[in-house]
């Protein structure tokens, strides 16, 4: 790749100033980066507003083929007729990218890098990172990392990346005891050997929400639901319910899931939809729960727990988050379901019935016991307790690219399950598209079709842990069959 991952050299701790949002399209390639935290659908200035370049925009939006009467996603994904801009791209061009985790904050650094601005458009309310997700409950002070719990580094390019945030105290390398648990209480420490763990200093989403603080060419507008893309006059229109949210010459789609499926239903891009619709994703609950004394039995701070139905992570935040490592009270822990319970017991994770909610928090508990070894109904009882579900928690298959480009409707997509459900994949496939996309902006007179990737490739199953994988972590069990392995 041309361009390394970006090192970032900012004060990133500090508060986050709020500001508008610039017009997305600028002469000036230097334009100070602004920001906006509210979408209002009755605000719209300046070129943001793509009847400001065509008046007849809406009655061409009306009548657009690829609008919204379709009986199905599936149907209108593979139906709809191909994009192909023949429109030359403009001096100063615009990416807008759809997705503010990891993937799509590195792709809008690394299009930076290149002298290409970008926009960024994030559902987040509190704020960026997708999976890098914390609740911080007031006024009690709990916090949570309620998606992400911890992540290793081993590509070379990620490493880099990684020892640039060490150095801006963003993250740094947790040294608890982290290892398997069986059922009864037997517990496996992860040797000494395993890839150095990490986690953001004060919570997983802040390293999200730190990341952009100091660029010159992202806007970033949240939260925002970008729900349709309409290709017009040689550039793409986004809107938010029906309120136009500006044009660009290129778009990313930097998340998945149904959002992103019924986004690409009728967009014109049947390739990249298709693509889409391949990735098959897990269900995973997690259930937050803040205890006022330290769990019996416990000697650990986070564990993979080993064939207990209801439950496949436990991770103690309190513990995890105090740099002395001596934990205070209340304990606030993470508790994550197996795949398989998130499919036995998925709802609609927008509106969960009380009746499942009380179900599986009941049953998660019951699973805590049973990994411990404790006798039923002796858990102490929570002084605070959320349940969440994550209907999209983690793909199941992958195309194994890093990137996925449509030439002729200048379109891509970055995630880490292009290279496996990681951190790390993510932030190599952000990396990969915004270099790709600025070698195609940067070579105009190449043909399109050179910069094709993965609008063909097969997915195939991905193995990892039911909360992700973790590249260079072995398990004892691991470490001694590889022993037995080289004496053979």
């Amino acid at each position: 790749m041309a361009t390394s991952l970006i090192p970032l050299s900012s004060s990133f701790l500090q508060p986050l100033k709020l500001k508008t949002l610039a017009k997305p399209r600028s002469p000036d390639l230097s334009i100070t980066r602004k920001i906006v935290t509210t979408c209002d659908s009755q605000k719209n200035t300046g070129k943001s507003n793509p009847s400001s370049r065509n008046p007849n925009f809406q009655k061409r939006q009306n009548s657009s083929k690829y609008g919204t009467s379709r009986r199905s996603i599936l149907k209108k994904s593979f139906l709809q007729e191909q994009v192909t801009f023949t429109a030359r791209i403009s001096d100063d061009p615009h990416v807008a990218i759809i997705g503010g985790g990891m993937a799509g904050l590195v792709c809008a650094l690394n299009l930076e890098a290149r002298g290409v601005q970008s926009t960024v458009f994030d559902t987040g309310i509190h704020g960026l990172g997708g999976r890098l997700g914390t609740r911080i409950i007031e006024p009690q002070g709990l916090i949570f990392d309620h998606a992400a719990q911890f992540f290793t580094a081993n590509d070379s390019r990620f490493i880099k990346l990684v020892d640039g945030w060490l150095e801006k105290g963003l993250v740094r390398e947790w040294k608890g005891v982290v290892g398997e648990l069986e059922i009864g209480g037997s517990f496996s420490q992860f040797p000494q050997s395993s890839s150095p763990r990490y986690i953001a200093a004060n919570g997983m989403r802040s390293l999200a929400d730190s990341l952009l603080l100091e660029s010159q060419m992202v806007n970033l507008v949240r939260p925002c639901w970008i729900s349709k893309l309409e290709p017009l006059n040689g550039m793409w229109h986004l809107s938010e319910n029906g309120t136009p949210r500006g044009q660009f010459d290129v778009i990313v789609i930097a998340h998945n899931g149904k959002c992103a499926n019924r986004l690409l239903s009728a967009s014109g891009l049947p390739l990249v939809a298709k693509q889409m619709k391949k990735l098959d994703l897990s269900s995973i609950w997690a259930l937050l729960a803040a205890f006022d004394d330290p769990l019996p039995t416990v000697n650990f701070e986070g564990a993979f727990v080993k064939k207990v139905e209801s439950l496949s992570w436990m991770g103690n935040n309190s513990t995890k988050l105090m740099k002395s490592g001596n934990g205070g009270s209340p304990h606030c822990w993470t508790f994550f379901s197996t795949a398989a319970y998130g499919k036995q017991n998925k709802v609609p994770q927008e509106n969960i019935p009380t009746i499942t909610a009380e179900k599986v928090r009941a049953g998660m508990l019951h699973g805590v016991e049973i990994a411990l070894g404790l006798p039923e109904g002796s858990l102490p009882k929570p002084i605070y307790t959320r349940l969440q579900l994550w209907g999209a928690a983690l793909p199941k298959n992958t195309p194994a690219v890093p990137c996925i480009f449509d030439p002729q409707g200048r379109a891509g997509i970055c995630g880490d399950w292009l290279l496996g459900s990681n951190l790390e994949s993510a932030a190599l496939s952000g990396e990969s598209l915004g270099n790709h996309i600025a070698d195609f902006l940067q070579n105009s007179e190449a043909n399109p079709e050179e910069f094709a990737i993965g609008l063909h490739d097969r997915l195939s199953p991905l193995a990892g842990h039911d909360i992700g994988q973790f590249p260079g972590l072995t398990s004892v069990g691991e470490k001694e069959e590889a022993k037995a392995y080289q004496l053979l």
